[in-house]
């Protein structure tokens, strides 16, 4: 009569009669819990660590002093940076990593890539009287200044907090120097980087339109002797930049629909103006496509005006 009743005879929901049992099975449970938050915290270590030895690395070599060198640097940390995109958690890290000095992308492409070529100016003579050698450093190249517009891109869309410091270091400035003087090549990737750092930041946004930079877009877009993507590019930059404006009547830059009105006339403009009201479906692809079409009706409308 002291036999236990079986364990299937109350069906698989039964409770255990001795309490002892129910209490190991929490103890078990919370021993569970207490491991499972152990090698998440190791795992989050682990890939914090493998993230800051990727930045460094990167960061290295777009420091260095020939241009080969911070290309290679530049390279990756654009892979860097498209590997963070593809984890929200991960996406945590970088913002993490982006509050320390020694680790912050922002500072290190406006001091060498995108550092603007009167600042090599030879300004005293001194270094041919005296022993030290002349530190010399190659200019950016093009693929360079491209890349590195990239990663200025990406890592303001990871992180909306590097605008603050891009603001610092004058960068829409230096980007509408990078728009009228460079070619193709940089000029695309200039548009795509300046509507990053245009979003949400007042500063930026001041200072765009200090620039005079819807004349200066509208102006690409006007020229039928430019390359034609680059005139697309220029579309699909207003398109996103009215997107985002519109309805903030606060924004230093709320008058664009007037701007573009008065640069590109009145159809270009009610085209524009249009495109931005319709809401966009949640997928990617179909968004590019969709702006990269009203970009192409935008351009045929500018043409025949």
């Amino acid at each position: 009569m002291y036999l236990k009743k079986p364990i299937w005879s109350d069906g698989p929901s039964a409770t255990p009669e001795n309490p002892s049992e129910s209490e190991n099975g929490e103890e078990t449970d919370a021993a569970t819990m207490v491991v499972e938050e152990l090698v998440t915290s190791l795992n989050t270590q682990r890939l914090y660590r493998e993230l800051t030895l990727s930045l460094r690395t990167g960061l290295r070599d777009a420091c260095a002093e020939f241009s080969f060198l911070r290309i290679r640097g530049l390279r990756s940390l654009l892979k860097t940076l498209r590997s963070i995109a593809e984890s929200d958690s991960i996406i945590r890290l970088f913002s993490h990593t982006q509050t320390v000095s020694d680790l912050q992308l922002v500072p290190v492409l406006f001091r060498h890539s995108l550092k603007e070529a009167e600042d090599d100016r030879v300004t005293s003579l001194d270094h041919i009287f005296s022993v030290e050698p002349m530190k010399i450093t190659s200019p950016s190249t093009d693929d360079e200044v491209a890349v590195a517009l990239r990663v200025l891109e990406g890592c303001c869309l990871l992180h909306p907090q590097s605008t603050v410091l891009a603001h610092k270091h004058g960068a829409v400035r230096v980007m509408m120097n990078i728009l009228s003087t460079r070619g193709v090549l940089e000029q695309g990737a200039c548009l795509d980087a300046l509507i990053s750092i245009l979003l949400d930041s007042s500063a930026n946004q001041v200072d765009f339109g200090a620039c005079n930079g819807i004349e200066e877009v509208a102006m690409l877009m006007r020229d039928k002797q430019a390359d034609e993507n680059l005139r697309l590019r220029c579309g699909e930059f207003l398109l996103l930049l009215v997107g985002h404006v519109n309805g903030k009547d606060r924004s230093p830059i709320a008058s664009v629909n007037e701007d573009i009105r008065r640069l590109l006339g009145e159809k270009s403009a009610s085209l524009i103006w249009a495109a931005s009201q319709f809401g966009s479906t949640g997928d990617p692809e179909q968004r590019i496509t969709a702006l990269h079409i009203q970009a192409g009706r935008v351009l045929e409308s500018l043409d025949l005006y």
